[in-house]
């Protein structure tokens, strides 16, 4: 697990709250956060996928770190969605950064690559398959917020 660094804006008590937060969360089963994203990507992005995108993932386990909060996701796509990966697939593509930098590129006041660069964001695994998803995700443009409602 990556280890984010300390947040220099909390006071020391936070932080340390925060540290045994993440602990606590890291050691939750993944299957509950994996399925509500799971539904929630099947909602703002499979009807937007395009069909070579679909193929490139498809069956794939990919991992996603939210490394501040301890928080981990895997998901596959299947034939009708996205769906919560099995637990002893193997990880095709993981991809680790802070709760920010997700949201960040949600909103897309940020792009994957910029954050690559900046070391916010790290991916690890299948790279073909990274870039055929950051591709696709840039294609497509934010899922959430101003942007998307223009």
């Amino acid at each position: 697990m990556i280890n984010p660094a300390p947040n220099p804006s909390l006071p020391p008590w936070a932080a340390g709250a925060a540290n045994r937060l993440r602990g606590i969360v890291e050691r939750l089963p993944v299957e509950p956060p994996s399925f509500v994203l799971a539904r929630l990507l099947d909602r703002m992005l499979l009807a937007r996928l395009p069909d070579d995108a679909r193929a490139a993932l498809a069956e794939r386990t990919v991992e996603i770190a939210v490394s501040d909060l301890g928080l981990r996701v895997r998901l596959q796509l299947g034939p009708r969605g996205f769906r919560v990966a099995p637990p002893r697939s193997e990880t095709a593509l993981r991809i680790a950064a802070p709760a920010a930098s997700y949201w960040r590129l949600l909103r897309g006041d940020d792009d994957a690559d910029r954050l690559f660069f900046e070391r916010a964001l790290v991916m690890e695994g299948d790279t073909e398959m990274g870039l055929v998803l950051k591709n696709t995700l840039d294609a497509i443009g934010p899922l959430w917020g101003r942007a998307r409602q223009a």
